[in-house]
């Protein structure tokens, strides 16, 4: 998300900060610039005059204009007030309450609704710990009650068992009782949408929402939507009465504007964002590590996180100690690239590296994606057991037989032990400086993406 406004922003402020000092006229024209980034990225015309107006005021002021670094200052103000428009503080899903609570999930047909149900059912059943039970509202939408009940299955989470000709009010009343009878947490319940707003749609929403009385009402908006997910948000705000949103899609969006102006409109936090088609591809909205990330500065504390929540901490650590004595074999190598292939998308995974956007021909250039790693993976699968532990064997015709083995090229091959030797040598380096020479332990060491400096394809 964002990667065309963080590409005109990154060239906007690159200009600013390699000026010595400023005038309130460079200040004026770079915040012209921005404007129009702004508006081409689909943010509503009256935030963006907002945003400019706060920005340029505190930009322009003497104690950015004198100081030693202006053009730094104005970027950290703008990085300030983005943080400030998309909400300062990550907002967590209200569970106060007498259990059962409810979550009722509103929102148009085809913003991913239902698969977002599932996903936050899953994810309070897994990190809050939570007894959980979904339910469709939804009565219109051909086989819609069947896809809520295949998604509980998939991630073990009770799902009501629809009935036929029950309507949703009704349903959303059974859920509550079973849902209390069952001893159940919360109870998610997943309306139905339209292809567009209507009065029908509306006050069907409003009388499961008095009936039901949840704790928070989450608006499930496209980001790919752009202007129209912001006239969406306002309306079932003001007539619903939002206490959240969730972002789906934010992985293929390139402009990500509907996300800056949703929460100014509508005044209710970004809580969660759907970041892929898996089910646990949703994550808590940071609006730092956004806004961070919107500027080119990347989110380094989300890789980490990713890392943490993928990677065996027994095994990168029994493979740090071995690197701490500059061992590293073909092997460990291998076990890298596996383990970067569970943390997700390798692209994404690189657009959270700060300056990525800044190396995106380079990016681009190199053809990075997982099956890339996949293939890297498999060349070393295909040596014996003896070539992995010691790669001199590895002749002309050994390494012929392993790119036919792993249908690559011997070009192929020898690009992964090129690679090898330089992962070997830093291991080397890392294990005489440290631990600290290795990141702390927080990702295995040497585990750059593949074509970046440090990584595979070098």
């Amino acid at each position: 998300m964002f990667d065309d406004l963080t590409g005109r922003l990154g060239g906007i402020f690159d200009k600013l900060t390699r000026r010595g000092a400023l005038k309130a006229g460079d200040v004026e024209t770079a915040m012209r610039e921005v404007r129009v980034a702004l508006l081409e990225a689909d943010v509503a015309l009256d935030v963006v005059k907002t945003f400019i107006a706060d920005v340029t005021e505190e930009a322009i002021g003497e104690k950015v204009l004198g100081s030693i670094t202006p053009g730094q200052m104005v970027v950290k103000i703008v990085n300030d007030h983005l943080t400030r428009m998309l909400g300062e503080e990550p907002a967590p899903i209200n569970l106060t309450g007498t259990p059962p609570v409810a979550i009722l999930m509103v929102g148009l047909q085809g913003t991913g609704k239902t698969t977002t149900t599932a996903k936050l059912a899953l994810r309070l059943s897994k990190r809050e710990n939570k007894k959980v039970m979904m339910a469709s509202l939804d009565v219109y939408r051909p086989a819609a009650q069947q896809q809520l009940l295949q998604l509980g299955e998939q991630g073990d989470i009770r799902t009501l068992a629809p009935v036929l000709g029950e309507q949703p009010v009704a349903i959303a009343k059974r859920a509550m009782k079973e849902a209390a009878r069952e001893g159940m947490d919360v109870v998610v319940l997943d309306t139905a949408g339209r292809l567009h707003l209507d009065d029908e749609l509306m006050n069907e929403v409003a009388q499961v929402r008095d009936a039901a009385k949840p704790t928070e009402t989450l608006l499930v908006a496209d980001a790919l939507t752009g202007q129209d997910a912001v006239i969406m948000a306002r309306e079932f705000n003001e007539r619903i009465g939002v206490t959240g949103i969730v972002l789906t899609r934010v992985d293929g969006d390139a402009r990500g504007g509907a996300a800056l102006s949703m929460r100014a409109v509508t005044g209710q936090p970004i809580k969660l964002m759907g970041t892929g088609e898996k089910m646990d591809a949703l994550e808590t909205f940071d609006a730092a590590r956004i806004a961070g990330s919107i500027l080119g500065m990347g989110d380094v504390v989300g890789l980490v996180e990713k890392a943490s929540e993928t990677i065996d901490q027994a095994e990168a650590e029994k493979m740090a100690a071995k690197m701490m004595k500059g061992k590293f074999t073909l092997e460990d190598m291998a076990e890298q690239f596996k383990q970067l292939r569970k943390m997700g998308d390798i692209k994404g995974l690189m657009g959270m590296l700060p300056g990525a956007a800044k190396m995106k021909s380079q990016i681009a250039d190199a053809n990075i994606d997982n099956g890339m790693i996949a293939r890297q993976e498999a060349i070393i699968l295909s040596m014996t057991l003896k070539e992995r532990k010691n790669p001199k064997l590895l002749n002309g015709s050994r390494r012929k037989r392993i790119a036919a083995g792993s249908g690559t090229t011997v070009q192929d091959v020898n690009r992964v032990l090129k690679q090898f030797k330089q992962m070997a040598q830093m291991m080397k380096k890392a294990g005489k400086m440290g631990k600290k020479g290795m990141m702390g332990g927080a990702m295995p060491p040497g585990m750059m993406p593949p074509g970046m400096p440090g990584g595979p394809f070098r």
